[in-house]
């Protein structure tokens, strides 16, 4: 199997991100119990302790040497929006997931805030590859194996930012 790099870039209102979207054949209900369950993260990209409930959790992901991180989800919007910071100080990490359900498909859209759109190129294949174990873990098909990930690097390091959205003068 072909593993592509699906990424782009795009400004919000708080900065530049890289946004990656995945399409399910399942309701966001569904996609959203594989996203914000423990036991729906399991198996794909990790595991998480503590209540989510409370604003704050600690995750881990499914890697050898990986340890916990604390994670303050900044706004749960269920079954459709979700917003976190991961980790702390410079080493923290802004991400949003959407998720939009129509004709019986759901569109899954992540993202994060990157420093520089040269974070893309370490940011991107990393995504790229969890997002794929996702589908392929939904579709109970075997796990991608990350070396596929490596030419991804060449493609998010030539991404160029879209042009600023600019404030209309009066």
């Amino acid at each position: 199997m072909t593993f592509k790099p699906t990424g782009r870039l795009a400004y919000r209102e708080d900065g530049l991100y890289l946004m990656l979207d995945r399409l399910f054949t399942a309701s966001k209900e569904d996609v959203w119990a594989s996203v914000s369950r423990s036991a729906g993260l399991h198996g794909w990209i990790g595991t998480y302790t503590g209540a989510p409930e409370t604003g704050a959790v600690r995750f881990k992901l499914d890697e050898p040497d990986a340890e916990w991180e604390y994670v303050s989800i900044v706004r749960c919007i269920p079954p459709k929006r979700f917003t976190a910071d991961i980790g702390e100080g410079d080493e923290g990490r802004h991400v949003i997931l959407h998720l939009v359900e129509g004709a019986g498909m759901t569109t899954l859209t992540f993202g994060q805030r990157l420093h520089s759109a040269a974070e893309a190129a370490s940011v991107g294949p990393f995504w790229d590859y969890f997002l794929d174990r996702l589908v392929a873990a939904r579709a109970g098909r075997p796990l991608p194996d990350r070396a596929h990930y490596k030419p991804h690097v060449e493609y998010y390091s030539e991404l160029i930012p879209p042009k600023k959205a600019t404030e209309p003068t009066t």
